[in-house]
């Protein structure tokens, strides 16, 4: 089945050659968060670009489990893949975090609490970024980009790590504040 998955999209990377990356962000990889992002470029100035990270497990007790997809129009200011660009994104996605020793606050939120307690939830939300992209050989970029934004969490919250009595449910919390940050290695076909 996925010989012909891949047979079936060979055809497609190869009419979209010059116009298609895939890409990874270092700084998730960094955090130990799986992704993988694919750009197409939609217009001699235009592209649009989707990321995601998966993270299914736990290191030395210590929850990071979360998903996230973030699509992103993006307008570059010479060509698509090529010099400076701007992007206006969503983001969404589900989270389990415990057990975290983050002893600060940060633009009115809390992520000491991340120390004492989990919380499961999901967020969505918005944000834009402004990025740059260095081509340093024929199908090889590298990209820094930075946005900023709003999201939107729902949590429910337990009093440690791997209990399942709630302390809290249904809360919500409005996060404005960084909402990307990535260094990613792009491949274009």
């Amino acid at each position: 089945m996925s010989l012909f998955l891949l047979s079936a999209l060979v055809p497609l990377i190869e009419a979209f050659a010059g116009n298609f990356g895939i890409k990874t962000n270092l700084v998730s990889d960094a955090l130990l968060s799986p992704n993988l992002g694919f750009e197409v470029g939609l217009a001699r100035k235009w592209s649009l670009n989707a990321s995601g990270q998966l993270n299914l497990w736990s290191v030395n007790d210590h929850k990071w489990r979360h998903w996230i997809v973030q699509p992103e129009a993006r307008y570059w200011f010479c060509r698509a893949f090529t010099g400076h660009f701007i992007g206006i994104h969503a983001i969404g996605g589900e989270y389990n975090f415990a057990d975290i020793n983050a002893d600060f606050t940060f633009l009115g939120s809390d992520f000491s609490q991340l120390r004492d307690k989990r919380f499961q939830g999901w967020g969505v939300g918005a944000g834009v970024a402004y990025g740059y992209a260095w081509p340093v050989a024929k199908h090889w970029n590298i990209e820094a980009e930075i946005g900023i934004g709003w999201i939107f969490t729902r949590f429910d919250a337990f009093p440690c790590t791997s209990c399942g009595t709630r302390l809290e449910t249904g809360k919500s919390h409005n996060y404005y504040g960084p909402t990307k940050v990535a260094i990613n290695i792009e491949y274009i076909f």
